[in-house]
C-alpha cells in the first residue's frame, strides 16, 4: 500500500539501514583529512553569518523592518535562520549533479539501489542543517527578547523542505548522467535562488509585481514561515504552509519517478 501511495517513502524505508550507513559516510568524507574535522560544521555557518551581517547589515544598513526597534542582533538572527535553510538547498544543488557519475562502481552493480546515493546526500545536508539550527536556537535563547513557543513549528516547516531536497536530488542526479553541464548551471541557479529567497530581506519588501512570481518559490516561503514562527512571533500563513507541502510532495514524487525512469540507461551512458 505504501509503495502505491508514496513509492519514494517505501524505497527509503526498505533500504533504511543502507541509507543510514551512506549518510554517515557522507558526513565523515566531508571533513576527512581536515584538522578540525566536525568542528567545521559549526565554524562554517558562523563565519558566513559574520560575513553577510558585516556586508548587508553594517555596510548596506539592511533591516527586515518587522520588529519594532529592530537591532543588529535581530537582523543577524534573521539572516542566520534564512541562511541555515538556504544552505541546505544549496548543498543539495551543488553535490547532486555528480552523485551518479562520480560513483560508476555502484552503477555497474545491478543489485545496488542507486536511489540511496541522492537520499544519503540529502541526509548529510540535513545533518549540517540541524547543527546550524541548533546554533540558531541557542542564539535565540541567549540574545533574543522574542524567544517563544513558536519554535515548535520549525519541524513542521522543515519537513517539506527536506522532501523538496529529496526530489531535487533524485531529479538532478539523474539528469547529471546525461547532461554533464548541469553542474555549471547549478552554480548560477544557486546564486539566483539566494537573492530571490528573501535570505537578506523580508518578503513584505518585495514589490507587488515581483511578488506575483516570487511567491511561487517554496524556499522563500519556508524561510518566511520559519522566521514568523521562531523570530517574529507572527501567526503562520497556513495557505503558504499548505502550498509548501504540496509543492514539496509533488517534487519528491516526480523526482523519484524520473530517477527510476532514467536509471536503466545509467550503465550505458557511464
Amino acid at each position: 500500500m505504501l509503495r502505491r501511495i508514496l513509492p519514494f517513502a517505501a524505497d527509503l524505508w526498505t533500504h533504511r539501514e543502507l541509507l543510514w550507513q551512506f549518510t554517515l559516510r557522507n558526513v565523515e568524507l566531508r571533513h576527512k583529512g581536515s584538522h578540525l574535522g566536525l568542528v567545521w560544521s559549526f565554524l562554517n555557518p558562523l563565519l558566513m553569518l559574520g560575513l553577510y551581517v558585516l556586508v548587508f547589515g553594517y555596510i548596506f544598513g539592511g533591516t527586515f523592518g518587522i520588529l519594532p526597534g529592530e537591532t543588529r542582533v535581530d537582523y543577524a538572527l534573521g539572516i542566520f535562520l534564512g541562511l541555515t535553510l538556504f544552505h541546505f538547498v544549496s548543498e543539495v544543488l551543488g553535490l547532486s549533479p555528480s552523485l551518479i557519475v562520480g560513483n560508476p562502481n555502484f552503477v555497474k552493480k545491478v543489485v545496488f539501489p542507486l536511489e540511496i546515493l541522492p537520499a544519503a546526500n540529502v541526509g548529510g545536508a540535513v545533518f549540517h542543517m540541524l547543527i546550524s539550527l541548533g546554533l540558531v536556537l541557542l542564539s535565540l535563547a541567549i540574545f533574543s527578547a522574542h524567544f517563544s513557543a513558536g519554535i515548535l513549528w520549525l519541524p513542521v516547516i522543515i519537513l517539506p523542505l527536506i522532501l523538496l531536497g529529496l526530489g531535487i536530488a533524485w531529479l538532478i542526479s539523474a539528469l547529471g548522467v546525461f547532461l554533464r553541464d548541469i553542474g555549471q548551471i547549478m552554480q548560477f541557479l544557486t546564486m539566483a535562488l539566494m537573492f530571490s529567497s528573501a535570505v537578506f530581506y523580508s518578503a513584505q519588501k518585495i514589490p507587488a509585481p515581483a511578488w506575483a512570481f516570487m511567491r511561487l518559490n517554496p524556499i522563500l516561503l519556508a524561510i518566511e514561515l520559519a522566521r514568523d514562527a521562531a523570530l517574529w512571533n507572527r501567526p503562520l500563513n497556513y495557505h503558504h504552509l499548505g502550498y509548501l507541502y504540496a509543492v514539496s510532495l509533488a517534487t519528491c514524487y516526480l523526482g523519484h519517478l524520473a530517477f527510476h525512469k532514467m536509471k536503466p540507461a545509467f550503465a550505458d551512458v557511464i
